[in-house]
């Protein structure tokens, strides 16, 4: 195993994340030794760490059991795909045919190849012959650089054994919590779109959840340094995380909602144990699925306030209107740190609302550029 990831060094890959199986112990291991692993609570937050991690300049890993890609299909059809952001994927063959294993897998390894083909990406088995294996991984590095994924399936006793020497993090932050007292006024969403925008410097990248979030940011302003998700509900705050943890010299803001919180919750705890500095995760909650038209979510029965607690951010604010948005994103600004936001928002969706123009692929590619320092 330590040729291969030493092959993965050669290529460039340098930033790994997914939920372990048995079979690719070793490949995490080596990954967890190197500091480059981000450990996830769900395979689908994992393939949008990746994709943020794209967006920053690294070369992603995503490894995990086949009965995890099943979590993955919504990222990587809706957020890959539509983004053209390339992913390589280890995926465990766990039911393999004529191998014991547990009554949950038998399934899932009769179709592993065929749910891999049906997403169109391109997939072979893994040789356990190392020299054959390098030549794959040349292989699959080549679509890699032409914006395509490639998962390879691993057969049980493929990779060989890596001690794990990295020691658990601990966390003994306790987390702040300010509480505003200031009156309480439910804005529309757009307005606090809009103030994000105005706080916002040149090295602040702004990152809006699925639905008509990303379309009223565009609305307002259509900037280079701005991502509109249009899939993978759930994933924006996975997909900050990513792209926090890639450019630390960046400021990632990343707008959610409570339908699309809800959906992916296990993200926060992974947030919160990597907690880079560079990142502020504002959840608006206007209290429905809007985009779909305006069916109640459980938010009304949530308290967000606590449940992040309970994940560890170490500063979460809660704030009463846009006066105290504005005053915790200039806080923000000037002294970093992991942040969350949480603001309720009334409803209503601006009339005649556009749609953005501009494909999500070249999104993706002027933000790519922006980041990288061409602000042309």
């Amino acid at each position: 195993m330590h040729d291969l990831g030493k092959e993965l060094d050669t290529l460039g890959f340098n930033f790994y994340s997914g939920v372990p199986c048995s079979f690719l112990k070793s490949m995490i291991n080596y990954a967890i030794n190197k500091e480059q692993f981000v450990m996830s609570a769900n395979e689908g937050d994992a393939v949008a760490i990746c994709a943020g991690a794209h967006l920053g300049g690294k070369k992603t890993v995503f490894l995990c059991q086949n009965s995890g890609i099943t979590n993955a299909v919504s990222p990587l059809t809706s957020l890959n795909q539509i983004f053209e952001i390339p992913v390589l994927g280890f995926v465990s063959l766990r039911g393999e045919e004529g191998i014991s294993d547990e009554p949950q897998h038998e399934l899932m390894g009769k179709i592993t190849k065929e749910l891999l083909d049906t997403m169109q990406i391109a997939n072979e088995q893994l040789s356990s012959d190392i020299d054959e294996a390098k030549q794959q991984l040349k292989r699959a590095d080549a679509l890699i650089e032409q914006g395509e994924s490639f998962f390879f399936i691993v057969k049980k006793k493929t990779l060989g054994p890596v001690q794990l020497t990295s020691t658990i993090k601990e966390n003994e932050t306790l987390p702040k919590t300010i509480c505003n007292k200031s009156a309480l006024a439910f804005p529309k969403r757009i307005e606090a779109l809009r103030e994000i925008q105005n706080t916002s410097d040149s090295d602040t990248i702004l990152l809006a959840t699925t639905g008509v979030t990303g379309r009223e940011l565009y609305e307002l302003e259509d900037k280079k340094n701005q991502l509109y998700m249009v899939g993978s509900m759930g994933c924006v705050s996975s997909l900050g995380l990513g792209l926090a943890l890639a450019r630390p010299d960046k400021k990632v803001i990343a707008i959610d909602g409570d339908g699309a919180f809800l959906m992916r919750m296990g993200a926060i705890t992974t947030n919160a144990y990597y907690a880079p500095n560079n990142f502020y995760h504002l959840l608006l909650d206007n209290g429905m699925h809007e985009s779909t038209g305006g069916q109640a979510t459980v938010s009304s029965n949530v308290d967000f306030i606590k449940i992040v607690e309970g994940a560890r951010y170490p500063q979460i604010v809660r704030l009463s209107n846009l006066n105290d948005l504005q005053k915790s994103l200039k806080q923000w600004h000037r002294n970093l740190g992991l942040t969350f936001g949480y603001l309720k928002t009334s409803p209503g969706v601006k009339e005649d609302l556009a749609r953005p123009k501009v494909k999500p692929f070249e999104v993706k590619n002027r933000l790519i550029k922006y980041i990288s320092g061409d602000k042309n």
